[in-house]
């Protein structure tokens, strides 16, 4: 049975009173309880030759650069440098560029799918691990697959259900469901040839990162670090499902044995009982194999709490998290890392992107891996070793004044430390980071890597006791904006995203974009550079030499992905996945499609929906200050992951401030400590939440209404639209 899976997500999600569509309308047939296919006529009279479906091998993988008329893998080869030698599209003939035909998205959540397309099939994963096989003559859909995950499991996560794409190899197709299913799928129809869970369902793990696949395994992370997890990499083989190797991130307990002499020298990095707190360390995005050296390498995000004295009272550096490592592809057996910060509490992940290239570096070639961190800094590490050969910042940073190159370890500001003040703390940037999941690019042509930068800022404050509620952070983002106005304080409020052109070995900027949103990118031998605009809902196209805007091309939506182009009957296309939260809020429509552009290309989208935005329409506060102000803490320790300060929404998340429960303490209860709303991903608080608790909640996010509605907006006057009748809200909640 198909699910609704609109997503509330996680946190105080609790103000969901009305959904619509259905992520999985067209699923015809089921084979197994949990997942869905549904295949189209033609690919059932066409399964008889479904050898040649997905008929990718290592040696096509291994040689993808030679073969680019095909998309084979998540960044276009092994190195992943997202870098297209087809040049039919270029500087010259790109005012021809049109839309060559679109493809609607069913899963109403945010996209950050990059698809692939093998001999004529593009294969495209949607939000939540659901996948499309789509007939690259037309659009048309072969098959479709939905690991029907249930919607409370949207509650493990922090960040959206987003999924950023499968792999294809010997005639199956990979992915991972949202909750850390992995499944081999028959390329030729998507029927389920295996399933292996890949994470411990009684903790929060999630899984969002793309599948890798070399050698007859399947290699994939997790995500979890912001709860009390552990992370790790998995390699099953390809054929079976078996986990063939497990390497974890950070140690367990040590009465329990070290996994390897890995684990045990970590294990003398860390101090207290880390494990009774998780450790974290997630393996969310970044995951590279190179065939040159055989290794695997993989990225490590934030510790579990983000205080290190919590984690780990007592110091030490904590490895392996905030690190590169390399493992044996085949065994999973450590060869080198490159712990970035040591000891790290601002979460700055170190998952994104790794990416691969030959260069000379002073004067002799060196074989290299590449990673523009969150951290706002850009790595160069020697592939075969891990030795540090740059690190510069690209963005502004105020919490490290440069690292000393002899050590490979960065200068830490200590103004810059939370966990030695009392007062809030601006960190630059901030937990959203300069790079995220957006994929960067490295061109052959130029020389030079783009990075979909951002420019961000939070204040901290230390809260050691911090790690019982939703969240395990011991410490708090919420209450601290005073430190913005402070006289001595130089860091503006707000984001400011940009596309940075940067020269790896000088490891200096060459050029930049200015406030263009953050969106993947790609370059081709055209002499094209390729980014999608997150918030201008726009694909832009420039000169890779100077970054000369070329052409943008309406999308109607946000545009986070990395777009991919490939050859197909002679033509070169441009295969482009948007679709993300929406500036009109939660219940607006995403626009989520795969757009398909061409030379000559003609075809149009429809007409956008009409959608007027639920207004601000609080009842009138009746609180005391004390019990906003406590609202407020509880708030922030719950909800403000997902819900943003104040209950403006973040990501894939609705606007509380907006909701008619805001009227009803029943209703609001039977949301958030009842559970009313779990199938649709707002799971019950009641294990961390009293009522006292929820009516503090309640009273504050209606003081943040107050705020909002009487704020000036540079939209105008709102519309006149009644809020929802409160009772048909509390009855529908009562009868979910």
């Amino acid at each position: 049975m198909s699910k609704f899976k609109f997503l509330l997500l996680s946190a105080c999600s609790f103000l969901l009173v009305a959904c619509g569509g259905d992520d999985s309308s067209n699923a015809a047939s089921s084979n197994n309880s949990e997942a869905s296919v549904s295949s189209s006529s033609t690919m059932q009279a066409s399964q008889s030759a479904g050898s040649a479906f997905g008929n990718v091998d290592q040696a096509r993988l291994a040689n993808a650069e030679n073969e680019p008329e095909q998309w084979l893998t998540y960044g276009g080869s092994y190195n992943e440098q997202r870098y297209s030698s087809l040049d039919q599209i270029n500087t010259e003939n790109i005012d021809q560029l049109g839309l060559a035909w679109y493809y609607d998205i069913q899963a109403n959540q945010g996209q950050q799918s990059t698809p692939l397309y093998v001999d004529g099939v593009l294969y495209m994963t949607e939000s939540w691990g659901q996948v499309d096989a789509i007939d690259a003559s037309n659009g048309e859909t072969l098959w479709r697959f939905d690991p029907e995950v249930a919607g409370n499991v949207a509650g493990k996560g922090c960040c959206g259900v987003n999924n950023r794409g499968a792999a294809v190899y010997e005639g199956k197709v990979y992915v991972t469901a949202y909750d850390g299913r992995m499944f081999a799928l028959d390329a030729a129809n998507g029927e389920v040839l295996w399933e292996t869970q890949t994470v411990d369902e009684s903790l929060n793990y999630t899984s969002t990162g793309a599948v890798r696949v070399a050698n007859g395994k399947i290699f994939i992370g997790n995500g979890g670090a912001e709860f009390r997890t552990r992370g790790f990499v998995s390699a099953l083989d390809a054929e079976t499902g078996e986990v063939v190797w497990r390497f974890y991130t950070v140690p367990g307990n040590p009465e329990l044995g070290f996994e390897n002499e890995a684990m045990r020298m970590a294990s003398e990095t860390w101090n207290g009982n880390w494990w009774e707190l998780g450790g974290g360390g997630s393996t969310w995005d970044g995951i590279t194999y190179d065939p040159v050296t055989n290794l695997l390498l993989f990225g490590v995000g934030n510790g579990a709490p983000w205080n290190p004295l919590v984690r780990s009272p007592g110091g030490g550096d904590n490895l392996f998290l905030n690190s590169i490592v390399a493992v044996d592809a085949d065994t999973g057996e450590y060869v080198w890392h490159y712990q970035q910060i040591p000891a790290e509490e601002w979460d700055f992940d170190s998952v994104q992107q790794i990416t691969i290239a030959d260069l000379e570096v002073d004067g002799e070639m060196r074989h290299v891996v590449m990673q523009a961190a969150k951290s706002g800094y850009y790595y160069m590490n020697d592939a075969y070793t891990g030795e540090l050969i740059r690190a510069n910042n690209f963005v502004p940073v105020n919490w490290t004044s440069g690292y000393d190159m002899a050590t490979g370890k960065p200068i830490i500001n200590e103004a810059a430390q939370y966990t030695k003040r009392t007062a809030a703390t601006i960190i630059q940037p901030g937990p959203a980071g300069a790079h995220g999941a957006a994929p960067m690019s490295f061109s052959q042509d130029t020389g030079l890597l783009y990075i979909p930068a951002m420019e961000s800022s939070m204040a901290f404050t230390n809260a050691p006791e911090n790690i019982d509620g939703r969240f395990n952070l011991g410490m708090e983002y919420t209450g601290g904006d005073y430190a913005y106005d402070d006289p001595d304080n130089t860091i503006v409020r707000g984001n400011r995203s940009r596309l940075v052109a940067r020269d790896p070995v000088a490891a200096e900027e060459v050029w930049a974009i200015e406030d263009v949103d953050v969106g993947g990118t790609l370059t081709t031998a055209g002499g094209l550079l390729i980014k999608g605009n997150g918030r201008g809902e726009s694909l832009g196209v420039y000169n890779a030499e100077d970054g000369t805007e070329l052409k943008l091309l309406d999308t109607q939506a946000r545009t986070f992905a990395g777009a991919i182009t490939y050859m197909h009957e002679g033509e070169q296309y441009i295969a482009q996945v948007v679709g993300g939260p929406s500036f009109q809020g939660y219940y607006a429509p995403t626009y989520a499609r795969l757009l398909v552009f061409k030379l000559g290309g003609t075809a149009e989208l429809p007409p956008k929906t009409e959608f007027t935005q639920r207004p601000f329409s609080p009842p009138e506060e009746t609180a005391t200050a004390d019990v906003i102000a406590r609202g407020a803490e509880i708030y922030g320790e719950n909800c403000a992951m997902c819900h943003d300060v104040g209950g403006m929404a973040r990501s894939s998340f609705p606007d509380l401030r907006r909701s008619p429960m805001l009227h009803s303490e029943e209703g609001f209860n039977n949301i958030v400590l009842a559970g009313a709303l779990a199938e649709r991903g707002m799971t019950s608080f009641a294990a961390v939440l009293d009522e006292e608790a929820t009516n503090a909640i309640r009273h504050y996010v209606i003081s943040q209404a107050h705020i909002a509605m009487n704020a000036p907006s540079p939209f105008g006057p709102p519309p006149d639209v009644a809020p929802e009748d409160v009772d048909e809200v509390e009855e529908a909640t009562r009868n979910n």
